[in-house]
């Protein structure tokens, strides 16, 4: 989700150019780790990814959005605790008055830093119609749905107008990425774009950036809402749990995810000072299979596969039996999760008999590609010894985050062709439509990379984004998970778990999944 922007036409690759940039490692330790300095109170934080741009645009990332919920305001947000819900957060006051028109009063007061002036309902109307424009290519344009334009009525009011109605448009439109409001002056300044922040608005506001190593913040003294509690906020960019727990342990930081190996350690025997929690996750991992490879085009394999991986030895080996096994893209709680998987257990005779219909009697060789974190390399082992035996002998291909973003992007070249299985991991938000959306066919070669192809799936998609019965709506995500797991293409493995530690001398604030809302970290 990001690029670090120096022309629109460069802006197209920006979700996956960041992923590819997320190596890191020590370097992030060369920022500041002192909790107080010349008087000033420090919150140290880790992102595991880094900020490549500012602009909301350009940058659909969730470390990104870490940032950027620092900075900016939304009309609304997530509410922290742990039930889903939205807050205000700009808005004064928002109500959907029909299924189509949401009308809204911003508050009064709230600047923007450098001079910018106020935020009225101008920005609004330019931070949420830029998404639309084809020039800028955003990639958040989805997850406005059937967004049409706002209309102004006021220098602080206006209405959102929707072409028909889209029951994702709140959680996935307002409360997140795509609802960030920046200031349309300056960044028509800036050409329309920009990579760091002309201005912020947010209790936080932008001091340095080093990419791939980190983001400094410090209080905005403009602010006029809830205040920001800390002097300055360090965000070090560290990518592997095991390195932020190293980091931890040493002081260089007050707030980190811990590697599920470690849970059972900490659990036991915690750091000093340190509180641990460990919430439910929207990630969600799963195996891929390439459909237009040309081995795995015969379905009879791909099920094989299915038959003959043993999720559960999956998830003892790679996190420790410490997450569940997932029985799809959406994780319990959200509307569209499945009891169960279709193939709820390993059946190695119904998969050596498919994979002799297919020909392959004697076996055949495959190739899995991971990213190179310990956690997916021993998934890919257990795989491994799973599929040996029923006589596919399966090599595996690490990858750093550079070039495993890379493999299913057609637009890259010709790699995505002799890509098979593919074990991959994304975020999500607290909307199945959200998740849903990377599996279309217009995703195919972007994020699709099992090439999934499927009108029945396509059409419940769009019909499951405007419908607003809720049994209506799960009944359609429950089936486009069925049809997923019906074409072969996937094994669902899990949606994790988030381990959480941080010292006992602050507050956090934590959305339900477990994702860091930095803006309301408080001393204890």
């Amino acid at each position: 989700m990001i690029d670090e922007k120096q022309s629109i036409q460069k802006s197209t690759l920006t979700r996956r150019q960041f992923l590819q940039a997320s190596a890191l490692g020590a370097a992030a330790f060369a920022m500041p780790t002192v909790v107080w300095a010349d008087g000033k109170k420090i919150l140290k934080v880790r992102d595991y990814s880094p900020v490549e741009s500012f602009d909301p645009a350009i940058s659909p990332n969730v470390p990104d959005e870490y940032v950027n919920h620092a900075i900016y305001n939304k009309l609304i947000s997530y509410k922290p605790g742990k039930t889903w819900g939205w807050q205000l957060e700009a808005a004064q006051s928002i109500e959907q008055t029909d299924p189509t028109h949401i009308s809204f009063t911003l508050k009064k007061g709230i600047q923007f830093t450098n001079g910018y002036g106020q935020m009225t309902a101008e920005d609004v109307k330019f931070s949420l119609e830029r998404h639309l424009d084809p020039k800028l290519k955003s990639q958040l344009k989805g997850d406005l749905g059937s967004f049409s334009h706002v209309e102004v009525t006021g220098s602080h009011s206006g209405v959102i107008v929707l072409e028909e109605p889209f029951a994702p448009f709140w959680m996935t439109g307002l409360a997140y990425m795509a609802g960030n409001i920046i200031s349309k002056k300056a960044t028509l300044e800036k050409g329309g774009t920009f990579t760091t922040p002309p201005c912020s608005s947010g209790p936080y506001r932008y001091k340095s950036w080093k990419p791939k190593q980190g983001t400094v913040l410090v209080r905005n003294e403009l602010w006029t809402g809830e205040p920001g509690e800390y002097d300055e906020i360090h965000i070090l960019v560290i990518d592997d749990e095991k390195s932020a727990e190293i980091g931890y342990e040493a002081g260089d930081l007050d707030f980190t995810r811990i590697s599920m190996s470690s849970l059972d350690n900490y659990k036991t025997s915690l750091p000093a000072d340190t509180k641990l929690e460990t919430r439910p996750s929207l990630y969600y991992v799963w195996l891929g299979m390439n459909m237009d490879n040309s081995v795995l085009k015969d379905k009879q394999i791909r099920k094989a596969i299915q038959y003959a991986v043993d999720v559960d030895l999956v998830l003892e080996a790679s996190y420790f039996g410490a997450a569940k096994r997932a029985t799809g893209i959406l994780a319990p709680g959200l509307l569209g999760h499945r009891d169960k998987n279709l193939i709820e257990k390993p059946d190695l005779a119904k998969s050596r008999a498919l994979l002799d219909k297919a020909g392959f009697s004697g076996g055949l060789d495959l190739t899995i590609d991971v990213l190179n974190k310990t956690t997916f390399v021993t998934a890919a082992q257990v795989i491994q010894a799973s599929l040996s035996q029923v006589g596919i002998r399966l090599e595996i291909n690490v990858h750093d985050s550079g070039s495993f973003w890379s493999l299913g992007d057609a637009s890259a070249g010709d790699q995505w062709k002799n890509v098979q299985l593919v074990l991959n991991r994304f975020s999500s938000a607290p909307e199945p439509y959200y998740a849903a959306q990377w599996f279309t066919t217009e995703q195919v070669g972007i994020w699709n990379w099992e090439r999934f192809c499927s009108k029945e799936y396509d059409a419940l998609h769009k019909k499951a984004a405007v419908e607003t019965d809720y049994a209506k709506r799960d009944a359609m995500y429950k089936k486009m998970v069925d049809l997923m797991e019906e074409s072969g293409a996937y094994v669902f493995l899990t949606h994790e778990a988030v381990p959480l530690v941080w010292r006992d001398t602050l507050v956090p604030s934590l959305r339900p999944d477990g994702v860091p809302m930095w803006r309301h970290f408080k001393p204890a």
